[in-house]
């Protein structure tokens, strides 16, 4: 690829999604949080090599950490760097959300887990969202729903 077409790709496109965290939480708050990223983590998440699947926030001496997630080193990143896969990333917020998400976690019984990276002009950011886990019943309901609004809409098409 020329670099004409690189530019188009990752002017604000999504890096990666968690659609098991959509499936498997209610969604109370979303934040939109920067990344303390290496070089060679740029250049794999510019190819996108990542995954979120298995990831969430740790909190540590009021700081927000990203762990569990993936970013697959590319063949040809650098010669003398050892890649981590899965390196634990510092999530940049302020204070207040810090401070904010660290208490409905510890007090409310929430969870903290990332929804999606994307590309703000040249920056990454993740998506991240204070999230009640489902239970069975719930995720049933909640495709039940999708499959109803789904053939709600073949019926009106054929209408």
């Amino acid at each position: 690829m020329n670099k004409a077409t690189v530019k188009k790709l990752h002017q604000g496109g999504t890096i990666a999604q968690n659609r098991r965290a959509r499936h498997d939480y209610f969604i109370e708050e979303k934040f939109e949080a920067g990344m303390s990223l290496l070089g060679w983590e740029v250049k794999s998440l510019r190819a996108g090599k990542m995954n979120l699947s298995e990831s969430y926030v740790i909190f540590k001496n009021g700081e927000a950490f990203l762990f569990g997630s993936q970013i697959m080193p590319l063949l040809s990143a650098s010669t003398h760097v050892v890649p981590e896969a899965n390196r634990t990333r510092k999530l940049l917020l302020s204070r207040r959300e810090i401070e904010k998400l660290m208490g409905a976690v510890n007090q409310k019984g929430y969870s903290c887990v990332p929804l999606a990276c994307y590309w703000k002009g040249a920056l990454v950011k993740c998506e991240i969202a204070l999230v009640k886990g489902k239970q069975l019943h719930d995720k049933r309901a909640t495709e039940k729903d999708r499959d109803w609004s789904r053939e709600k809409q073949r019926v009106f098409r054929t209408a």
